[in-house]
């Protein structure tokens, strides 16, 4: 049996002459953060549904925490915790009556809901009405629901969206807190930007297929995208270098390379020209993703 919090092998999906996935496989491992991207469509809500348990997989073999998600039997062994895009909480109730009452389903000891709302910072607030609490709070709740049994999976579908710059940061601190315990976490989300500094691998899904997967400095190999060194002192003995002149481009005032030339350019900006002025960026999880996007179209 793999260790794996999820292992995923060949899992195929179709809704009446709909193929929503085509053969999906990957693997997760406790305490890493997997951003699953793709467009509307891609197959990624199928794929959360598959693990959770919600529906079954025409054929493929799937292994959450160890346990068979479409079984219903084993499901309810599965720690898993879930928030989805659209958090739905009962606005009468307060902050701690709602985690009570959650709590209480569970079999969770109440305890856990005040540690919650400490941890979230959420408990000046625990006597307030759910229906008062702003955006970030109410998504706040939601991942303390989603944190009431200590889960070993934690499933976030489109977490950041509607939050302001701070409330976003602040749920990202919370979810490193989770991976940090050993938990893993799969994000879904259309926010490229937010979610580069804290994954560990990416599943990049188009029309039901992984177009690619794997650390970002793997994704930006597989993409064969070159890195930028922005020269802010543009000088002309770059033009007259043979070495250089090859990866000028004038309208970005960048030398433009691939990864195995990037050290010798910089040698030899700052060697033999003694350049010390530029900015080395290699390509982003945003340029990454839209260069599979557009791959997929040009094989369609």
């Amino acid at each position: 049996m793999t260790d794996a919090a999820i292992c995923a092998r060949d899992l195929r999906k179709s809704y009446r002459n709909h193929q929503a996935l085509k053969g999906v496989s990957f693997e997760l491992a406790p305490g890493r953060m997997m951003a699953l991207l793709g467009h509307n469509g891609a197959g990624k809500t199928t794929l959360m549904k598959l693990i959770l348990g919600l529906i079954k997989p025409d054929s493929g073999t799937l292994n959450v925490l160890g346990f068979t998600p479409s079984d219903p039997q084993e499901r309810q062994k599965m720690a898993i915790g879930y928030l989805p895009e659209q958090v739905s909480l009962y606005p009468q109730l307060t902050g701690e009556e709602l985690l009570t009452y959650f709590a209480d389903l569970r079999g969770v000891d109440r305890r856990r809901v005040g540690e919650l709302l400490a941890e979230l910072n959420l408990a000046p607030f625990a006597c307030r009405p759910v229906g008062q609490y702003s955006k970030g709070m109410r998504q706040r709740l939601g991942l303390a629901q989603a944190l009431l049994g200590e889960p070993r999976l934690l499933l976030m579908d489109e977490p950041t969206v509607g939050l302001d710059p701070n409330s976003s940061a602040y749920l990202y601190h919370c979810l490193n807190q989770q991976v940090a315990r050993g938990c893993a976490v799969v994000v879904c989300t259309h926010e490229l930007t937010l979610i580069e500094p804290h994954f560990h691998q990416a599943l990049i899904m188009a029309q039901g297929q992984v177009m690619a997967s794997g650390d970002l400095a793997t994704l930006r190999k597989a993409a064969g995208l070159k890195t930028r060194i922005a020269v802010a002192d543009v000088n002309e003995r770059i033009f007259r270098d043979d070495q250089l002149a090859p990866h000028w481009d004038d309208a970005s005032q960048s030398l433009w390379v691939t990864p195995d030339q990037k050290t010798g350019t910089i040698a030899r900006l700052t060697g033999v020209h003694g350049m010390l002025d530029f900015t080395v960026s290699a390509p982003s999880l945003t340029e990454v993703y839209h260069h599979h996007q557009s791959r997929l179209g040009a094989l369609l």
